[in-house]
């Protein structure tokens, strides 16, 4: 059974720093790709960054970029979200979600795994 459990998150002021961590059982490292996603309250939820199974690729939204860092650690199994510079529109609450297959995807739909996320609220 698969199963991807979040945390790292909390409250935190803006400028602060926060990091996620997405610990995978069920899955081995090396077969999946790991996205996070974010919902914020009353908005559609979006994504955020992804990670390459190989860890090789990365990518970023452009709300994020140059802010927050996607890794991957094979021997623990787990992806993690480095936040930096948070500002107020970070708060939300985030996901991880995993795929297996090759290719970085942006969308809900190609993720067949989700955690059941962890609350990141930024407060100025």
């Amino acid at each position: 059974q698969v199963r991807l459990v979040e945390s790292g998150g909390g409250s935190v002021q803006a400028g602060g720093s926060l990091r996620l961590s997405c610990a995978a059982s069920g899955l081995r490292s090396n077969t999946y790709s790991t996205a996070w996603f974010r919902q914020a309250p009353g908005k559609q939820r979006e994504w955020v960054a992804v990670i390459h199974r190989s860890g090789a690729a990365t990518d970023y939204a452009d709300s994020v970029k140059g802010r927050f860092t996607i890794s991957k650690d094979d021997a623990k199994n787990t992806v993690e979200l480095q936040m930096n510079s948070l500002n107020t529109e970070d708060t939300a609450m985030y996901y991880c979600a995993a795929r297996i297959g090759n290719g970085l995807q942006y969308r809900e739909s190609e993720y067949n795994y989700w955690g059941q996320g962890t609350q990141v609220t930024v407060s100025s």
